[in-house]
């Protein structure tokens, strides 16, 4: 299944210098050029855990698993046209693509993730991907507990503070 993040998802793994995990966790992630630019606007405003992303974002790397992805159908950009006027161009960009393209939507954006559900879009965000690489065992509970706390001491606002109440 092919997977679309927004800036959310990925800044989270990126504050804490964990983005190479993302990419373990999914072998293959979109980000929309919508989102690249959100990025790159990060980092002109001192986000600097951004620095160095290219190397994750194909085709700047042959090996990055981050692919930069346009918009290409009329539908996408009708829809993009349509949601820009209440969600952020990142945002927008990422919900047409995943709906004219049955993807997999990853966000921690409140507004994002109610319009996603609206349209009935396949969403997921950080705290799924940390429950995934749990039950992956690419790291334990303990280890991606500490993984959420880090985030959280960079701003990322979770619903829970121990992965325990998700985990199954």
């Amino acid at each position: 299944m092919s997977i679309i993040a927004n800036t959310t998802v990925i800044s989270n793994f990126s504050a804490i210098g964990q983005l190479h995990l993302l990419c373990r966790i999914h072998r293959e992630i979109h980000i929309s050029v919508q989102v690249y630019e959100e990025i790159q606007k990060g980092l002109e405003e001192g986000y600097l855990f951004y620095a160095g992303i290219e190397h994750h974002i194909n085709p700047f790397s042959e090996s990055g698993q981050i692919y930069l992805t346009g918009m290409s159908a009329d539908e996408e950009f009708r829809l993009f046209r349509e949601l820009s006027s209440h969600l952020g161009k990142g945002e927008s960009s990422s919900i047409a693509i995943a709906a004219h393209r049955n993807w997999l939507f990853f966000t921690d954006d409140l507004d994002a993730r109610k319009q996603a559900k609206r349209m009935k879009i396949r969403i997921s965000g950080t705290l799924g991907c940390l429950i995934l690489a749990i039950e992956k065992n690419i790291c334990t509970l303990e280890q991606a507990n500490d993984l959420l706390h880090q985030m959280v001491k960079h701003g990322y606002h979770s619903p829970v503070t121990d992965l325990r109440e998700l985990a199954g």
